[in-house]
């Protein structure tokens, strides 16, 4: 990782660029390792639990429980095949999310986010991408769903400095997908009726790929 002048070295886990944001691209497939091989997989909460449908607390302790968690969260998004994940994804009430996805020119990203809140973008800069969006939460159902194609997300890092993340198409998508989950909101309720009932009729007729929490 590219060292910088002392009065700009960054303090956390990831270095930064020059503008600020998190060099993410690097060393990924280790570092992705790592998380994932020290963590439990959890099984993945689906749509319908409560944890879901409501804002997340705060993270307010960057603590080894912290940490334990987001290895727990790789190791989960690891046996699910996801590309993003949000703690109360695995039933917890917390906001942070983690990332292991790419952009749509192929380049990983691989990430840890806590207390995440999304820039709001000037007009010039909302340029929607209708793409399909699926989600863990959801298993099975997939449907098409316009988000802005760039992303930034400000928020703290398991150390709890003060990190800023970008990305563009569906590394945007991911970031904008994770963030919502943290405030109780799932990609379903961005969707017209008739779209969300035909992303549930896809999740019913479907079994999932990975171990889930069954509702009551």
């Amino acid at each position: 990782m590219a060292q910088q002048d002392t009065d700009q070295q960054h303090g956390g886990v990831l270095p930064v660029d020059d503008e600020g944001f998190v060099i993410d691209t690097e060393d990924c497939e280790q570092r992705e390792a790592a998380y994932q091989e020290r963590g439990t997989s959890r099984p993945i909460t689906v749509v319908g639990n409560p944890v879901l449908h409501q804002e997340c607390k705060d993270v307010t302790e960057f603590d080894d429980a912290l940490r334990t968690l987001v290895d727990d969260m790789f190791a989960s998004q690891r046996t699910a095949e996801g590309v993003g994940l949000a703690a109360n994804q695995i039933g917890v009430d917390a906001k942070v999310f983690v990332y292991d996805c790419p952009d749509d020119q192929g380049v990983r990203h691989v990430g840890v986010v806590c207390n995440p809140k999304l820039v709001e973008l000037p007009a010039d800069r909302r340029r929607l991408d209708d793409s399909n969006e699926g989600c863990l939460s959801v298993p099975s159902a997939y449907m098409s769903l316009a988000r802005p194609d760039y992303a930034e997300v400000t928020g703290q890092d398991e150390r709890g400095n003060p990190i800023r993340v970008r990305g563009t198409g569906y590394f945007a998508r991911c970031l904008q997908h994770e963030t919502d989950h943290l405030y109780g909101s799932l990609y379903l309720d961005r969707l017209s009726k008739r779209e969300r009932k035909d992303a549930l009729r896809q999740m019913a007729e479907n079994e999932p790929r990975y171990p889930v929490v069954a509702n009551d």
